[in-house]
């Protein structure tokens, strides 16, 4: 066909380019390519034939496997008949939010044609996933893990585990993504799903072989649309060791409460009897508990795995909350570099800015709606970061979205918060709301210094962790509670900062954060990818050679 030859010379000609920079600009940092063809297919996660988005005919998608500083040439080819982009849940993007892959950075692939993302894990290591990120794709699959391993020269706290294996675990329903999506255009919120995945299967679906007496490494996400999980695993202990990107104090735990859009590494033994055991998730705080196993199959098994699955907690806020609060960094370790993650003294740098944000759902023009400080995020007809680089009036204004809650009424706007590059923030998520909040915010980390229930005030500042809480890109805050955040503003670009409940962000919960720097040099931000899609009313401008 004219059209697939066009992309498969396009994608030729542009990987010449890519080969040309990658040896003149990046040095010694390797180089990984990926080739990826988006298209439909049949799928059957809950015993019901639905349409999926497959990559590479694979539900789950395929693992990336990286090492910090790696450099990834990932083309994506898309057969679907509508546009797609694809996002990276964690992966920083340093000085470079445009391969972001969300709306308000990245136009849409077109159906038929293609688009190279050229992104470096730059100073990250960690478990993290990609996804879909337009519209109401993730309900239909197309994401999967995203690895990303030490160098050989940093040490790692600790030995070697004799595997590896990444869970991708999330509530899921049978209704095909379409229809989710007219349900939440219809002014309406979605329903309780209809069930549990683990690695894109059913209960029992999916088997985890080890050997006897042998450790092995678990890197566990919650890619799931509306609900927070709890994951355990029969008659075994769980090592925590890493938490989207920082290595943590070593605790042990029965069971891990996971949030939407988080993601952690545990240690787990095969250090008892030679059996299959069940691994479980179930739903935390719904109305009604669902459940679903996967089976950890020992190669020297004697026996089936028992016919009853552990039980776990169910609505119990006070328990997680104390979990969250145990987590801590782990002081002495390496992170993606040789100096200890303790050498950064977060507690004692100076603030220079408060945010407080206030999640509502409120109803506008008779529809549901949710908001961030009484503004309801829209879409706007160009991406931001292209509207902002080429000048484009009228597509977004900063200021549009205020510091603090309002206490108005709720209204429609395309928001957008200005911020300054090497600024270093408080961020308070409020959050009055009688359900689990989970928030994300693209291009950075954040250290969570506190959280607790009730009001936020200047006075919960005394409670605050300003030695050894961990950093992260997702967290939680609990029903009628605040969680407080510090975070470096060390990254230029246009940046989402968004719920990870995928209804709620579909329907306005998010807004962008430009993280701006007036030098206009490559040391601050990369320049506009020559190959960048250009959509909206930034169709038939010209990118700048690189």
């Amino acid at each position: 066909m004219v059209g697939e030859y066009y992309s498969k010379n396009t994608w030729y000609s542009f990987m010449l380019v890519v080969l040309l920079l990658v040896t003149c600009t990046i040095g010694e940092d390797p180089y990984r390519f990926y080739s990826w063809n988006v298209t439909y297919g049949d799928i059957y996660p809950l015993g019901v034939k639905q349409q999926g988005i497959l990559i590479n005919g694979q539900f789950p998608g395929p693992q990336i496997e990286a090492v910090t500083n790696d450099n990834l040439i990932i083309n994506v080819f898309n057969s679907l008949d509508e546009p797609f982009i694809f996002s990276w849940n964690g992966v920083q993007q340093r000085r470079n939010s445009w391969q972001d892959g969300v709306y308000g950075t990245n136009c849409p692939i077109p159906p038929g044609q293609n688009f190279t993302y050229v992104l470096q894990v730059k100073d990250q290591i960690g478990s993290y996933f990609y996804f879909p990120s337009l519209g109401m794709h993730k309900a239909a699959g197309g994401f999967g893990g995203f690895k990303i391993a030490s160098r050989s020269v940093i040490p790692v706290p600790f030995p070697p585990p004799a595997g590896d294996f990444t869970i991708l675990a999330g509530d899921w329903f049978k209704k095909n993504h379409t229809d989710l999506k007219a349900i939440l255009d219809g002014g309406s919120d979605l329903p309780l799903s209809d069930g549990l995945l683990i690695n894109g299967r059913g209960s029992n679906g999916y088997t985890f072989t080890v050997d006897q007496g042998k450790t092995y490494r678990l890197r566990i996400s919650n890619v799931g649309l509306t609900t927070s999980i709890n994951f355990r695993i029969q008659g075994h202990k769980m090592l925590l060791v890493e938490v989207e990107g920082t290595h943590s104090l070593q605790n042990t735990y029965d069971s891990l409460d996971i949030h939407l859009g988080q993601s952690y590494s545990v240690l787990v033994t095969a250090d008892q009897a030679a059996q299959d055991y069940f691994i479980v998730v179930s739903t935390r705080f719904t109305s009604q508990v669902l459940t679903t196993t996967s089976i950890l199959h020992y190669s020297n098994a004697a026996g089936r795995v028992s016919d009853t699955p552990p039980g776990g907690p169910t609505i119990q806020i006070d328990w997680s909350l104390e979990q969250a609060r145990s987590l801590r960094r782990n002081l002495s370790a390496s992170g993606p570099r040789p100096n200890p993650q303790g050498s950064y003294h977060y507690g004692l740098i100076n603030t220079t800015r408060t945010v407080r944000l206030q999640n509502s759902a409120p109803i506008i023009n008779g529809k549901q709606r949710y908001a961030v400080n009484s503004v309801s995020f829209i879409p706007a007809d160009t991406p931001l970061k292209l509207a902002d680089h080429f000048n484009i009036p009228g597509v977004f204004s900063l200021g549009s979205i205020s510091d603090n809650p309002t206490g108005g009424g709720a209204y429609l706007q395309t928001s957008v918060m200005a911020a300054d590059f090497r600024g270093y923030a408080e961020i308070v998520f409020e959050n009055p709301e009688d359900n689990v909040q989970s928030w994300h915010i693209d291009g950075h980390n954040f250290f969570v210094v506190g959280m607790d229930g009730g009001q936020w005030s200047p006075a919960s500042r005394l409670t605050y962790n300003l030695r050894d809480t961990i950093s992260r890109c997702t967290v939680q805050v609990y029903p009628e509670s605040w969680t407080a955040v510090y975070m470096p503003l060390d990254n230029v670009g246009m940046w989402n900062v968004r719920s990870e409940n995928w209804a709620r962000q579909y329907l306005g919960h998010q807004f962008y954060l430009r993280v701006y720097s007036p030098a206009n040099s490559w040391r601050d931000e990369y320049p506009i990818p020559t190959n960048a899609l250009l959509c909206g009313r930034a169709a038939g401008r010209r990118t700048q050679p690189v």
